[in-house]
């Protein structure tokens, strides 16, 4: 007899007349809870063997029952079995059966027959049925039990419709993780259990005991429950609300709950809205400067990055996974820790990213047949290693085990519904390696793929580009789009995930497209003001901005739609300089890290569909409104913009609003009007908490910060000094001597007069307000620049061994407002120090004296450092003298020592040439390249045309960068011309030679990402003389590989044809094809350290020329800028070196810069310290400048630049102008980074 049974039928015996117990197989055990039964009520009790999978016996049962009886009240059909440890794939038919026979075709079965008996008595009756939580949960190796516990509900639900008109209610029950028998492996080990379905088990979970179940089956079948028919009702003890599992019990007890609900994420119990940026450590691959780029995503107020990882560098050929040097994770997440922001890891395989076969290995684009990214299982047998390595470098890194790491993508953009099968089987693979934390997907734009089903994720989200990409056009503006409805019918009961949202733009090549400067200004805080808002209008509480830091698409990285730069006119540049998007991303990332009444808000209504009674706008066709309000304090977020978001009118309007007590405001009440002057979003705010106890009535101004510092409640607003701002809320202070506002009586204006409204009349004066200032509160105002120049870095105890002791409202409630320098990092204080230490950076570009600063911290807070150095402070002028201390204080940071004396940058100079295309020559050795005779390919795409052999590069292990080709061909003389259609990509090239002899250049060409030609089809012209008959004779192609393809038309799309899709001569045929890509293809390419995609097939390459150290004695000075000899077209080699001496603690933004006009036909590839860093294609552009960070650049040392110059055409001079610039200089956070430039060897190479 299981103990939930035996518990119920105790339990109920105290509250029936009678009981009949049935079902049960063992009467032995029967008989013995009969007596049991006897002993609680006095009362006899009867039972019946049967077997509830077979009908007759359930039949006679019931029959069995009512005679014995005289009426059948209560049904309970509570049997079950389960089968463990098996997979959905290793269930018999049979066993799937004999589960779904007792545990619903039972409870089916009992419920006919128990509800005829019930209606022919026409006294109504209760009907109850055993479903689980894992009928509302499914977990792992249970899919049988979980299926048939999932039926229950439905029929549950469904019975109650049919049967409630003869007074039964029906309902269910669904037990959590309970002592019983179907768990007794579990009893001594619960977490094992919670395991199988995906949960965690906090400090406070405990196993139930039966009885807990008995006591809501007693209920549910009592007179008392008559209001109550088809629930499924869960006593779980908070179990349903786990939704992550976690390895060490010791760290569950530790973190206690990760989950979510409808309304925003909870991390360690606190809601959290998931407010981050897109950032790409190997666009960067310089270690040292990780935490650069997340001190400044924290900065802004953000508490997250997205990363994706890229396969095709991970895991250059088949059974090679490499996390070596930068590309190691474990740096970037103990920066994460460090700094305190979570991580959402984004492995793919596919992740898009304009990256080469979006992220796919190239040895798998060419070695696999089966159809990428679906269930083929050669595709499977190729990605498992990777993600299997993947998982093993997140284990001891999830927020379970103290690290940031709290999200895991599964792929990216399938939009197919195709792929559940496949999508499944990356699940299992993390889950099978140990991996716990929530997967999530990213569908792109309003789709909904794996929400629910065969390879559903725990957490759904959408990528948006409302803006688009018309960097040439930025002030050509898109409309907003509202995406609350789409996510209340498909996703209703999860918060609202945008992974994606625009943060920038790409950009292609052609001389018709924008340089990213035009991006910057597409998306810009226009942009942002407006488009972010709107996703706060549509109550989207996770987000993240692809891209934060766009980085350097280096090597072969790109795809053949992009180009080097991948700045994506970020919010930090490529140089990692702060944009003018830096601040108005502050400004909103501050305000939601201040509100967390924010993180959990209903949608009550909008100004197109209605808002509460009594809430409106004054011009409905001109402002569009939506109103979020918190259900548990009321407190309302008021989203205003132009009902034209594209509009740069200027418009004032009055706001009726609802406060949570039903007043009806009409705002503003002093001020004439709220004004939206043209490309600009608000957030109008009711019953606003800020502080510990404080609350604002309302506001029309914006809020920058909120909270408490020290023992006061401090609220900071800012607003437009060319516009009206106001705001009522209750003081207890006293007001600055300053009259840039007014404060009236709230009872001048039908308020209470507890309220006092501040208002301030356009225009007023620029700067930092002190309102109003006590022991308790402490209220500041500014005008809109002023504000958006402070920080507000979080304080964590120095003392503290927790492990997310850097997170806001995880680890850390404290913080300090420090304004004036252009960035501020970190700030500390020492538990029994006054000294305040900060550290961040100084923009020595345009001011080389001291820097004014603006503190606002505890009040034992005396004098305070910068980057170590010692600032005097002083209480700000305005600030309240009375009573207690300002915590208000100013100083002045002095210029760093030598500021005044700028970076010296070297001309570049002492050039060294040598050529680097013997390859045309007739007589070169080619025996040592790979033979290209394959007649089959696992590429998609065929040959144009040819004798049967395959020339494609990816098939030989040449996928990356230049490629060569040589044809032999013994000629008869005959011989005129030979036709080539040549794939490379959009924007590739390729230059055709016999003998020797150029012949032509075949361009591929775009501009602005359109006119796209990825391949060519040409005819080459023998000039005179150059065919040698009888002899053998050599057509030489030198092509530029310019990337895989992203899946754009079918999933195989990365399997790009990049090489010889046709070759034909007018007569003849060609004897033999033999290719060379990078020394060693795949597999054996020497440089390890910068890994597979750095280098080419260019003759210099393989010899190492572009490496530091290379001896260019011999070689022949020439001037980069005089070209090739005789203005031939062929490829050459130029390196020289030069001397930095940059001063330790100064970051200076450094770039390669081509400054010659556009339009010359020559590519040229830039190596910095052997470091594939620009792919310069003169006659195409638009890239032209090349930054270059510290780690790859020796700042105190010798460095290297190589230019490889390949000139497209013959007797047409170029003339590469190339110089070292540099943009800003900066001191203070970026200090000594380590270098790991390998210098030249000969091992390896040729």
């Amino acid at each position: 007899m299981p103990k939930s049974n035996k518990a119920v039928a105790l339990k109920m015996a105290y509250s029936l007349p009678s009981s009949h117990l049935g079902t049960n197989r063992k009467s032995d055990q029967l008989e013995r809870l009969a007596q049991d039964i006897k002993k609680v009520n006095g009362k006899a009790s009867h039972f019946v063997v049967a077997d509830v999978s077979k009908e007759t016996e359930v039949e006679e049962m019931v029959n069995a029952v009512s005679k014995t009886l005289g009426e059948l009240r209560v049904m309970v059909a509570n049997a079950g079995i389960i089968t463990r440890s098996k997979t959905t794939i290793d269930y018999s038919a049979d066993e799937w059966d004999k589960i779904f026979a007792v545990n619903t075709r039972g409870v089916f079965l009992s419920y006919k027959y128990a509800a005829r008996q019930m209606i022919a008595q026409g006294n109504g009756g209760r009907i109850l049925g055993a479903s689980s939580l894992a009928g509302r949960k499914a977990g792992l190796e249970a899919s049988a039990y979980c299926a048939s516990k999932f039926a229950v509900r439905g029929l549950t639900q469904s019975a109650a419709l049919e049967l409630g008109k003869f007074g039964i209610t029906v309902n269910a029950y669904a037990p959590g993780f309970t002592k019983t028998a179907l768990n007794e492996p579990f009893w001594d080990d619960p977490d094992s259990l919670l395991r199988k379905y995906g949960l965690v088990m906090p400090s406070y979970f405990k196993l139930g005991e039966p009885e807990y179940i008995a006591s809501l089956v007693s209920y549910l079948a009592s007179e008392e429950a008559h209001y109550v028919t088809g629930q499924t009702i869960s006593p779980n003890g908070g179990s349903a609300s786990f939704c992550c599992q976690y390895r060490s019990k010791t760290n569950c007890r530790e973190l206690h709950i990760y989950s979510f609900d409808s309304y925003s994420l909870l991390l360690k119990d606190q809601r959290v809205f998931l407010h981050g940026g897109e950032f790409h450590t190997f666009r960067l691959p310089v270690p040292g400067l990780w935490i650069d780029i997340l001190e400044k995503v924290k900065a802004a107020g953000l508490n997250s990055i997205s990363v994706y990882t890229h396969m095709g560098l991970l895991n250059p050929s088949r059974g090679v996974i490499d996390f070596n040097d930068w590309r190691d994770l474990q740096p970037l997440f103990d920066a994460a820790r460090e700094v305190g922001v979570w991580i959402t890891l984004r492995p793919g395989p596919y992740i898009n990213a304009e990256t080469t076969a979006g992220g796919i290995a190239h040895w798998i684009t060419s070695e696999v047949a089966g159809t990428l990214r679906t269930n083929a299982s050669d595709y499977r047998e190729a990605w498992t290693p990777y993600i299997q390595a993947i998982a093993s470098k997140i284990r001891g890194n999830e927020i379970t085990d103290g690290g940031p790491v709290i999200l895991l993508q599964i792929d990216n953009e399938y939009n197919l519904d195709t792929g559940e099968t496949y999508m499944a089987q990356l699940e299992a693979t993390y889950r099978e390696a140990g991996i716990v934390i929530p997967f999530t997907y990213n569908d792109a734009g309003n789709q909904d793929h794996f929400i629910n089903g065969t390879g559903a994720v725990d957490l759904h989200g959408n990528d948006y580009y409302p803006q688009r990409y018309d960097c040439a056009d930025p002030d050509e503006w898109h409309t907003v789009v509202d995406y609350y409805d789409y996510h209340m019918q498909v996703d209703s009961s999860q918060p609202f995930y945008v992974p994606e949202m625009q943060g920038g733009s790409l950009n292609g090549w052609g001389p018709g497209s924008a340089q990213y400067s035009g991006c910057t200004l597409l998306t810009g805080p226009e942009f942002e003001n407006v488009f972010y808002r709107q996703l706060w209008a549509s109550n989207v509480k996770l987000v993240s901005y692809y891209m934060f830091y766009g980085g350097t698409s280096w090597g072969a990285l790109p795809y053949g739609g992009v180009y080097t730069s991948y700045d994506y006119g970020g919010t930090i540049s490529e140089s990692r300089a702060l944009t003018p998007k830096h601040p108005e991303i502050k400004l909103q990332g501050i305000f939601l890290r201040s509100s967390p009444e924010f993180y959990k808000t209903n949608r009550i209504g909008n100004s197109s569909i209605g808002l509460p009674g009594g809430s409106g706008v004054s011009d409905p066709s001109a402002v569009a409104v939506t109103f979020l309000q918190n259900p548990d304090s009321g407190a309302g977020f008021w989203i205003v913009r132009q009902n034209d978001s594209t509009s740069t009118a200027i418009t004032s309007f009055t706001l009726d609003v609802t406060t949570v007590h039903g007043d009806v405001l009409h705002l503003p009440l002093v001020t004439s009007a709220i004004t939206l002057s043209g490309r600009e979003s608000k957030v109008v705010l009711t019953d606003y908490a800020y502080g510990a106890k404080s609350r604002m009535l309302y506001s029309t101004a914006q809020v920058f910060f909120s909270g408490s510092i020290d023992s006061r409640d401090v609220l900071f607003l800012y607003g437009d000094a060319s516009q009206s701002h106001e705001f009522g809320l209750a003081l207890s202070g006293f007001s600055s001597s300053a009259d840039v506002f007014t404060a009236t009586n709230g009872t001048s204006v039908g308020l209470s007069e507890a309220i006092t409204v501040i208002s301030f009349s356009a225009p007023f004066s620029p700067g930092l307000v002190t309102v109003f200032e006590s022991d308790t509160q402490l209220i500041l105002f500014a005008d809109t620049p002023t504000a958006s120049m402070f920080f507000a870095p979080t304080i964590s105890s120095s003392t503290s061994i927790d492990p997310h002791k850097s997170y806001w409202s995880i680890g850390t409630n404290e913080t300090v407002l420090i304004g004036g320098p252009y960035l501020v990092r970190s700030a500390s204080i020492a538990s029994d120090s006054r000294i305040l230490n900060i550290r961040g950076d100084l923009n020595l570009t345009y001011q080389s004296n001291g820097t004014k600063i603006i503190i606002v911290g505890p009040a034992r807070i005396t004098s305070a450092t910068w980057n170590g150095k010692q600032i005097d402070l002083r209480a700000a002028s305005g600030t309240s003298q009375r009573h207690t201390p300002s915590i208000v204080l100013m100083g002045t940071i002095p210029a760093p020592n030598g500021a005044q004396v700028a970076v010296k940058v070297p001309t570049l100079s002492g050039w060294k040439f040598r050529n680097s295309l013997p390859e045309i020559s007739k007589t070169f050795d080619d025996s040592s390249w790979t033979v290209a005779n394959h007649t089959t390919t696992n590429i998609p795409f065929p040959m144009y045309y040819g004798d049967g052999r395959i020339l494609y590069g990816c098939d030989y292990g040449f996928c990356e960068n230049i490629v060569l080709w040589r044809g032999h061909f013994n000629a008869t003389g005959l011989e005129k011309s030979v036709n080539l259609s040549i794939n490379g990509g959009e924007a590739f090239a390729a230059s055709v030679w016999l003998n020797g002899v150029f012949l032509n250049t075949s361009y591929g060409n775009a501009s602005a990402s359109s006119n796209i030609l990825e391949e060519t089809d040409d005819q080459f012209i023998f000039p005179k003389g150059v065919l040698l008959p009888g002899e053998d004779n050599v057509i030489t192609i030198l092509q530029d590989n310019m990337g895989l393809n992203e899946t754009v038309l079918t999933l195989n799309d990365p399997k790009s044809p990049r090489g010889i899709r046709g070759f034909r001569l007018d007569c003849g045929i060609f004897s033999e094809w033999r290719v060379q890509g990078k020394i060693g293809g795949y597999s054996g390419y020497p440089d390890k350290v910068r890994g597979i995609l750095n280098e080419g097939g260019l003759f210099g390459e393989r010899k190492g020329w572009h490496l530091p150290g290379f001896d260019t004695t011999d070689w022949i000075g020439r001037p980069l800028s005089s070209g090739l000899p005789n203005a031939s077209a062929g490829a050459g080699f130029f390196v020289t070196t030069f001397n930095l001496s940059v001063p330790i603690g100064l970051d200076v933004f450094m770039s390669f810069t081509f400054e010659e006009e556009l339009g010359q036909s020559y590519r040229a590839y830039l190596f910095v310290n052997g470091w594939m860093l620009g792919k310069r294609v003169a006659n195409l552009g638009p890239q032209f400048e090349f930054p270059v960070h510290q780690g790859i650049l020796d700042y105190q040392g010798v460095n290297t630049v190589a230019v490889a110059v390949w000139s497209m055409e013959s007797n047409v001079a170029i003339s590469p102008q190339l110089n070292l610039t540099a943009s800003s200089i900066l001191s203070g956070g970026v200090t000594h980074i380590e270098m790991n430039n390998p210098k030249w060897s000969p091992e390896g190479r040729e």
